[in-house]
């Protein structure tokens, strides 16, 4: 079967509209039945009107032999072999892929996703925006060549379109933008190809992209502070979202956001709706940090239309190409309604997790590929249950991974990759006499650094694993290169690192036998407050101001999620700071979950917090050891004192740390700072003492600790 497609006149070419997509017969040229199906009503003339009930017959049986029978299970888009090969149009200002099952059409040669047609929508995308402002990918970055740009948010937009595969079972196409020193200071110093794919039977499509900083000095220096996919979705349709089990409900509309419905609270992300369209929603919080989420997590997210009942899915099947690790938060779906991929961002760790790249500098990374995943429910069945099928079919991708079909020859295959294996135990005498099975630790291959650096990494990749209950892991297809392996044990403060560096080759199989981490540990406990966890989840979280609550939050286990719970300090201690007595206190109660700063008025005041302890003989002569593991530091400074909290000069100073920003974004973690605390005898007095942590830090109500977990030490013995 041949389609052709008839270029634009002259007259047309300033409109935008609908790819029509034609099928050839000897007698005239007449629309196929895919692309009647997806048609605007109002682009159909009379007599394809009349076509159409047969043709939406037609259709059903395509999905049905396509999607499996959606009649034992009620939802249609698991991705399965499909009697519709896969088909590519080619227009002067589009580009159309369909298989089927679902059409996607892009601007050419930008390579914009402008419409994405399913289950008998014309456009999934919001119809309303401008065709640029559907479905793209961007970056934002800073020019480091001294002229001063800062902050450059860009849609990336081809230059160039190109035809990678094209066959029944497969399109691949190509929307690239090479850079040279004549775009010095107006495009992002990137090389970017931008692919799309779809397959044959698959309900959903994928993307990925090379971005590539060449090696020659005409290339400038640049930092990259954020890269993405962005898609915005219809909002008369799509207005269930979900991220999680526990994270997921029916959203406030865009409108709600807007003034006379919406008022803006301490930054221009919080929104209380005061009038919004839908009277139940009325005196919460919107505000799209409350639903980010850990890498480790962010495994798939999306919308639900009820009506017609269609999802709309974005799954990430690796987290190889993401920086900062497993436990680096992102930014998920949010109000618009719009589903975010984020690659890279400073999101709750500030400019340590922004890559900066000198003049000349080579790197070149592959990010995806992710896949748009598209499912639906038959009349009478319950559309919410497309998040679970959503969820199978992303534990689908993640066994598929590393997928076999990227053309890119930047794209490694499984065959090209390999697998470290091995057991990890930990070595605590104060804990065990044995080797203590590293039950649950975070095992992960990073570039080579120092301990702990792969939570600032953010160029190369990095692949994670957890370990079993003995400790076993295993950490498959991996890329090859040059890699410390690093660790980190919930249970135990601080990290590990294999001294040894692992060059990964293609095929290998490394076994790294049993390793051991000893954690920082000079005498036994002598008190502790909070779990090594490095989050600050364990401690207390208030009840928000009935006035600001999300009601997602309620009664949650992510309370702390809630908007303005920094305010509530100042409420709880109005003049007197936080005083935890050792062995009467408790944590989850007394211990408040961010060390923030006391509003009066229209200031703000350092505080200073009070640990009481008691110890009934001191070796005055010994050296104790005190460890503090922060679990985020936002613009702040720690100071000890002990037993004196007049004293001019502390026994510690951080200086000043962190900006990560989670007090402001409803975080409970940052970056992890850990810190060892020499405290002489001679300073502490047998029965009551005193360690008075202050963070002086005050111009802002978002300054300010979480704290991961305390320990006091004894001598060593």
């Amino acid at each position: 079967m041949f389609f052709r497609v008839p270029k634009q006149s002259t007259a047309e070419k300033g409109k935008t509209r609908t790819p029509l997509l034609l099928e050839k017969s000897n007698q005239q040229i007449l629309p196929s039945p895919l692309s009647l199906l997806f048609l605007s009503p109002l682009s159909i003339s009379p007599i394809e009107v009349g076509q159409m009930g047969r043709l939406k017959k037609t259709i059903k049986k395509f999905w049905k032999c396509a999607c499996g029978d959606p009649t034992t299970t009620g939802i249609a888009g698991d991705c399965v072999m499909s009697p519709i090969g896969v088909r590519l149009y080619i227009q002067d200002n589009y580009v159309v892929v369909d298989n089927g099952i679902l059409q996607v059409t892009l601007s050419n040669p930008d390579g914009i996703v402008t419409g994405v047609s399913y289950n008998g929508v014309d456009n999934l995308l919001e119809i309303l925006n401008n065709e640029s402002n559907r479905g793209y990918w961007d970056v934002v970055w800073n020019a480091l060549d001294g002229s001063g740009k800062a902050g450059v948010f860009e849609v990336i937009k081809g230059t160039t379109f190109k035809v990678i595969k094209e066959s029944e079972e497969q399109v691949e196409v190509s929307f690239s933008r090479p850079w040279d020193p004549s775009l010095q200071g107006k495009l992002i110093p990137l090389n970017i190809d931008k692919r799309f794919v779809l397959l044959r039977g698959c309900s959903g499509f994928y993307t990925y992209a090379i971005y590539e900083h060449v090696g020659s000095p005409e290339w400038p220096a640049f930092s990259l502070g954020e890269t993405r996919i962005a898609f915005k979705l219809r909002k008369d349709k799509f207005h269930y979202m979900a991220l999680a089990d526990n994270r997921r409900r029916f959203m406030p509309l865009p409108d709600d956001r807007l003034p006379g419905r919406g008022q803006p609270l301490a930054y221009p992300e919080a929104v209380l709706l005061v009038n919004p369209v839908e009277p139940e929603l009325k005196g919460e919080v919107d505000d799209k940090y409350q639903y980010s989420c850990d890498n480790k997590d962010l495994k798939v997210h999306g919308w639900i239309s009820t009506n017609p009942p269609v999802g709309f899915w974005q799954i990430t099947p690796s987290d190889e190409f993401r920086s900062g690790g497993p436990l680096k938060q992102n930014l998920t779906s949010h109000v618009g309604p719009t589903m975010l991929a984020v690659f890279l961002s400073a999101h709750y760790a500030g400019d340590d997790l922004v890559p900066k790249f000198g003049q000349g500098e080579p790197w070149k990374k592959v990010f995806g590929p992710v896949f748009i995943y598209l499912n639906s429910v038959m009349d009478g069945n319950d559309p919410l249950t497309l998040w679970d099928d959503a969820k199978q079919q992303m534990s689908v991708e993640v066994q598929s991974w590393p997928y076999s079909f990227p053309a890119s020859e930047d794209y490694q295959s499984l065959a090209q990759r390999g697998n470290v294996r091995g057991k990890l135990s930990v070595s605590d005498r104060f804990v065990s006499s044995d080797y203590i099975p590293a039950n649950g630790a975070f095992v992960g291959l990073a570039p080579p650094g120092d301990v702990g650096s792969w939570q600032r990494e953010c160029k190369d990749y990095q692949f994670w694993t957890r370990a079993d209950e003995m400790g076993y892991f295993s950490i498959n297809n991996v890329r090859t290169g040059n890699y410390n392996l690093y660790a980190w044990v919930p249970g135990f403060i601080g990290d590990y690192r294999n001294e040894a560096a692992i060059t990964i080759t293609p095929g290998c199989q490394i076994e790294v036998g049993e390793i051991v981490y000893k954690p920082p540990r000079d005498g036994p406990t002598l008190w502790e407050i909070g779990v090594p966890d490095r989050t600050a989840a364990e401690f207390y979280a208030p009840d928000p101001d009935p006035k600001y609550t999300n009601k997602l939050y309620i009664n949650h286990p992510d309370r702390f999620r809630q908007y303005g719970l920094w305010d509530r300090y100042s409420e709880l201690y109005p003049s007197e700071d936080l005083v935890y007595t050792v062995g009467k206190s408790d944590y989850r109660k007394d211990w408040f979950y961010a060390q923030v700063t006391r509003k009066k008025q229209n200031t703000y005041q350092g505080t200073t917090w009070q640990i009481k302890f008691v110890l009934d003989n001191v070796n005055q002569s010994g050296m104790y050891k005190l460890r503090v593991a922060i679990a985020s530091a936002s613009l702040a400074e720690l100071q000890v004192r002990v037993n004196n909290p007049q004293a001019n000069r502390p026994l510690f100073s951080s200086g000043l740390i962190g900006r990560d920003n989670a007090i402001a974004r409803h975080g409970i973690h940052g970056i992890y700072w850990l810190y060892s605390i020499d405290i002489q005898g001679g300073v502490l007095v047998q029965g009551e003492n005193t360690i008075y942590f202050t963070q002086p830090r005050n111009q802002s109500p978002f300054q300010g600790l979480m704290y991961d977990y305390i320990r006091l030490e004894a001598p060593p013995q």
